[in-house]
């Protein structure tokens, strides 16, 4: 009888302490990155992370180094945020900017598509674009949820 206490509340301890951790990773502040910050992690340093945004959500692909590290194909597309240049497919240094305006419904398709299938189920949210969460205006964007955003992990570079 003694033996079974001590196993129901080792159990019990266990489960206190694993809903704690998930609170506090909850509480954690998201980190916003300006342009300039972001240009920082354009993979032409070597140790540095290497970010890119897409839809103003920043990941942290430095798992994919062959892929966008210094001289890799898809290099241009970090250190910014290059949602239009993933909606057209292409590395055209007028693509590479957040702006989405005049893409046609299959390249938002596509977009959607890249953004959800490949980038949030490969790569960790690390931030949030500035642009993401703030109005021009400096103001809070209220449609800002980071809950929303699945894989989000925060990573302390300060």
């Amino acid at each position: 009888m003694f033996y079974a206490r001590i196993v129901v509340l080792y159990a019990l301890l266990s489960i206190c302490s694993t809903n704690e951790s998930k609170i506090k990773t909850a509480q954690k502040p998201v980190r916003l990155f300006t342009e300039e910050e972001l240009q920082r992690y354009d993979g032409s340093e070597v140790g540095q992370p290497i970010y890119m945004a897409i839809k103003g959500v920043v990941f942290d692909v430095t798992t994919g180094k062959e892929f966008y590290g210094k001289g890799a194909p898809y290099n241009a597309l970090v250190g910014k945020d290059s949602t239009r240049a993933v909606a057209k497919m292409s590395l055209e240094p007028a693509d590479l900017t957040y702006d989405t305006t005049g893409l046609s419904e299959s390249q938002l398709q596509s977009l959607e598509q890249v953004f959800s299938g490949t980038y949030k189920a490969k790569y960790p949210i690390v931030g949030y674009t500035s642009r993401r969460v703030l109005n021009e205006d400096g103001s809070p964007n209220i449609d800002f949820k980071p809950e929303d955003q699945p894989n989000f992990t925060v990573k302390d570079e300060f």
